[in-house]
């Protein structure tokens, strides 16, 4: 438990310090707010403006969550990971730390969101709402932060990486109905978007956030909280089992893959001068 407490400890801190990350934690969320909501509204959505909040909080989590995969390379190719494992500590230990590290920093600007939020409407009449909506910030933080641990053992160098991440990362992200309503994709991205955990992860949170657990398939279809394939409905409460299934699957994958990738074969790219000197 030090080892993974350490690695927390150090990883939040350097988040901390991180002084623009923390500016721009409060400007970019309401920029994209107002950027999107008269979009929303095309769509027949009600309340569009806490829709559209409620939507760009779990996608900052997400993307922060992912985030460790960038942060997990920067210590590859740094040299810190190779000292940290060269101490006598279980890799399934720092894999541990990395993924806490990540999640604690994604729920708590999440946090942030909505607190602010809190101000422009979004408020809660049952008590235990928020309780519920911090605990499901910290699932999805947990299951793709295994996700981006997966992907970081994955490449080889960072620039690698960053492509690999961009490729994954952009349909994800534009192809869950949190910038775009999924009913104004075309019918082919719209049936891709069926294949996206975060679809289904925002369609939980909005219901959850929302307080619309108890509206009806209909009401639930109308404002794409749950979807229907054929003749078969996907509720909130089918789209939660379908991340969590996804998650555990990850969380899996992630301890594995880390225990057993080779990291003196996971270099950076060669930058300019290093080929110049060569």
């Amino acid at each position: 438990m030090r080892v993974i407490a350490a690695l927390w400890c150090r990883n939040v801190k350097l988040f901390i310090r991180n002084r623009t990350q923390l500016i721009l934690i409060f400007i970019m969320p309401f920029f994209y707010l107002y950027l999107i909501s008269t979009i929303f509204e095309s769509a027949f959505i009600s309340n569009p403006e806490n829709y559209v909040l409620s939507g760009i909080v779990i996608i900052v989590v997400f993307q922060t969550s992912l985030n460790i995969a960038t942060s997990t390379i920067d210590d590859i190719v740094s040299g810190y990971m190779k000292e940290v494992l060269v101490s006598p500590v279980k890799r399934i230990q720092i894999a541990a730390g990395q993924i806490l590290s990540s999640t604690t920093i994604a729920t708590f600007q999440g946090i942030i969101i909505l607190f602010i939020g809190y101000f422009i409407g979004l408020k809660y009449t049952h008590m235990m709402t928020p309780v519920f909506v911090i605990a499901f910030m910290i699932f999805v933080g947990l299951v793709f932060s295994a996700f981006g641990l997966f992907i970081a053992t994955a490449v080889k160098n960072s620039q690698t990486f960053q492509i690999v991440s961009m490729a994954i990362t952009t349909p994800i992200t534009f192809l869950c109905g949190v910038y775009v309503p999924l009913s104004l994709l075309p019918n082919g991205l719209q049936f891709l978007a069926l294949f996206n955990p975060m679809t289904y992860a925002t369609a939980f949170f909005r219901t959850l956030s929302l307080e619309k657990m108890s509206f009806s398939v209909e009401e639930l279809l109308e404002e794409q909280l749950a979807f229907k394939v054929s003749e078969f409905v996907i509720t909130p409460q089918i789209s939660m089992l379908i991340v969590l299934s996804f998650g555990l699957l990850f969380l899996f994958l992630s301890t594995i893959a880390f225990s057993k990738v080779d990291f003196s074969r996971m270099n950076r790219a060669k930058s300019q001068k290093d080929i110049f000197q060569q």
